[in-house]
């Protein structure tokens, strides 16, 4: 009888070892780099018919494209466990997955404190308007022409959507600088988490209309997309700082250009965006945005603790048939 197989996707860095000692247990295949193309074809020439489960690492989007319907449906069938290496698990569709009866798990937890950190990060550095002065001082301008007075977060109002592991992690650290914090999320707190961060559940207008500064903290999926847009922007306070650390398209980047533009955005910090790595022209060339090239989990500490979530995953996977963080979208189905 043939012995199963896990196929990595894309590189190991900080784990490898812990991913060696798994050849005790399970055949260890690997697929470094190559093409969707190409990845396609070993998917049907029977390179990997005994693939029982995938490791998909971070950056294995880049090797072989989004894992939608057409991939998928080119999949082993033997295979039953995708295990993603990232808290954001858009580029695979889970419907088609399910339907294939494979379960997917992503890495939540991990990366709370280094995404959340990124968020203080942003929404510190949007408020000062920290861009002007930091571009100047290296262009030996000083502060700049265009410098001007930034605003504290005390007794401003921090609007979280999104109260999951990251966003309770950004309202922890918001309470540190005297920030009133409202969210929105899909289910409410209990009364004594709410005492705990310190925060009050209202509707997605209130918040919207309460904040003076925005985190948007939530995942991305076909309802959540765009879901800051013209009429959102229209309901805000006028001079409102927008944070985003969670996925890029949960803003209308055209639209949030026009609120810059107008004033009614005073100033934002991204970390993520619609069509990465190219950025809205917009965004780019306006003084009051402040950029990150997507490098909210890039610490070690959390690449390291990220990389083993996964092989606990893959170990349960092959242990016990089940997932230690499966996405929310299968845990009420019996895949």
């Amino acid at each position: 009888m043939t012995r199963s197989a896990a196929l990595l996707i894309g590189e190991i860095t900080h784990a490898r070892k812990e991913w060696a000692d798994l050849a005790s247990r399970v055949t260890l295949k690997e697929y470094p780099s190559g093409s969707r193309e190409d990845f396609i074809e070993k998917c049907q020439d029977g390179s990997f018919d005994d693939v029982f489960v995938i490791y998909r690492s971070n950056e294995s989007t880049s090797v072989t494209g989004p894992f939608n319907a057409e991939l998928v449906s080119k999949l082993p069938k033997s295979l039953k466990y995708i295990c993603h290496n990232g808290a954001g698990y858009d580029n695979i569709e889970v419907s088609a997955c399910t339907e294939r009866g494979i379960s997917i798990s992503s890495t939540p937890v991990a990366v709370n404190d280094a995404t959340a950190d990124i968020a203080i990060f942003l929404m510190i550095g949007a408020l000062r308007k920290i861009h002007i002065p930091l571009t100047a001082v290296r262009q030996g301008a000083w502060r700049g022409k265009a410098f001007g007075l930034g605003h504290d977060p005390e007794k401003k109002t921090l609007g979280i959507i999104g109260m999951g592991g990251i966003g309770t992690e950004v309202a922890k650290r918001a309470r540190a600088f005297g920030m009133r914090i409202i969210y929105r999320n899909l289910t409410q707190l209990s009364p004594e988490k709410e005492a705990e961060y310190g925060v009050k559940f209202v509707s997605f207008d209130e918040l919207l209309s309460q904040s003076d500064v925005i985190s948007l903290n939530l995942s991305l999926n076909r309802s959540t997309r765009h879901i800051i847009s013209t009429p959102e922007f229209e309901k805000m306070k006028d001079g409102v700082v927008i944070i985003n650390t969670a996925r890029g398209a949960l803003i209308d980047e055209k639209a949030l250009v026009k609120a810059l533009e107008s004033g009614k955005v005073s100033s934002v910090g991204l970390d993520v965006y619609e069509s990465e790595p190219q950025i809205e022209p917009g965004l780019l060339n306006n003084e009051n945005v402040v950029l990150l090239p997507h490098i909210g989990t890039a610490t070690f500490e959390t690449q390291r603790d990220m990389e083993l979530l996964v092989l606990e995953n893959l170990k349960s996977a092959l242990s016990s048939g089940t997932l230690i963080t499966q996405v929310p979208e299968q845990k009420k189905i019996k895949v």
